[in-house]
């Protein structure tokens, strides 16, 4: 069904926003022999073009960035201080590993004040970033050698399967950097309608930084965003609280926080769905914003934009976790959506 030795390598391989470069080399390894042409752009993000049948663009965008942090201070003990670099579900982080990229990288651990310790009111507040800080183990003038201010840092977990599902550590959005891989390695050697620009985008999770940059150096004609959603199908969450559910399927893009996808382009993606017997559901995201908003206007005019979305639970945590029947439901609906672009009907009604 899915490839799970690739997906596994794609999750693990660190990517912080800015800091992409390891696993921009990892996908142009991947996808190189199979695209006609391959290019990284000022900003970062890599750009791999099949050329198609008519003069129209479509862009289908990937982040390969994850939510981070960076070193902001080493204290005279060792300790280090930190920013995020991206949205944190800061409870989640107490105790959990962490890889810090300098030189080489070292293993720390994310600590904070001991419960034993505190007061009763500082029992009865949630945990802030700004409480947390890095045991690495080393005193602070080896640690110096080797790290700095300005020091990338990723989270320390593995990938394994559990059950239908996939659980690792920077599922967003390696699962849709996996999904636009395998895509383009299934298109190849098919003619396509339109040039394709298969862009896996940096610094997504600090505002979306990448794919503006993108937009307007490729000026699409359609955009297709793929990143994941949430599936918020667990105990203590009301039905219409949901979004979406692990396992019914890949979710099409309404809205979310930043973006009203283009009307044709969800009617589109619900046809090709259907005629393709691709499980889907629709996704309604009150808030949290992704590229597809910035496909949608910063292309000349504006571009006809929508997403595939992958649901997934625990999302910005220190795990997470993707069903692999949606997985490849996502792939399939890419792909459909890709051949049968030229046939649609994309007049404003």
């Amino acid at each position: 069904m899915i490839d799970i030795d690739l997906l596994k390598d794609t999750t693990q391989i660190p990517g912080a926003p800015g800091y992409e470069y390891r696993i921009r080399g990892f996908i142009k390894e991947k996808v190189g022999s199979f695209v006609d042409e391959l290019k990284t752009d000022p900003m970062g993000n890599l750009i791999a073009f099949r050329k198609g049948n008519s003069g129209k663009k479509l862009m289908v965008a990937a982040h390969m960035d994850e939510i981070s942090f960076i070193v902001s201070h080493i204290d005279d003990d060792g300790f280090v201080k930190f920013q995020p670099l991206g949205g944190f579900d800061a409870k989640t982080l107490t105790a959990q590993r962490v890889i810090i990229h300098g030189k080489e990288d070292i293993i720390g651990v994310m600590g904070c004040k001991p419960i034993h310790i505190m007061t009763a009111e500082e029992r009865a507040k949630p945990p802030k970033i700004q409480d947390f800080y890095i045991d690495t183990g080393y005193k602070a003038e080896q640690l110096r050698e080797i790290i700095s201010i300005g020091s990338p840092i990723t989270r320390e977990r593995s990938f394994i399967e559990m059950g239908d599902n996939v659980n690792s550590k920077s599922i967003d959005n390696r699962i849709s950097v996996y999904i636009l891989i395998e895509a383009l390695k299934e298109l190849e050697g098919q003619e396509l309608p339109v040039d394709v620009y298969g862009v896996f985008t940096v610094q997504e999770e600090v505002g979306l930084r990448g794919a503006t940059a993108a937009t307007m150096g490729i000026d699409p004609d359609f955009a297709i965003n793929l990143d994941v959603t949430l599936a918020c199908d667990v105990p203590g969450i009301a039905g219409h609280e949901r979004i979406t559910d692990l396992g019914k399927g890949t979710a099409i893009k309404i809205i979310d926080g930043r973006t009203i996808c283009d009307y044709r382009m969800v009617e589109y993606m619900k046809e090709r769905a259907a005629k393709g017997n691709i499980k889907y559901q629709l996704e309604v995201l009150p808030k949290g914003g992704t590229d597809t908003a910035s496909m949608q206007q910063f292309a000349s005019g504006g571009s006809i934009a929508g997403g595939i979305s992958i649901p997934c639970r625990y999302l910005h945590q220190v795990i997470e976790m993707v069903n692999k029947q949606d997985v490849r439901a996502s792939i399939d609906l890419l792909k459909a959506c890709i051949l049968s672009l030229g046939e649609y009907n994309w007049e404003h009604k």
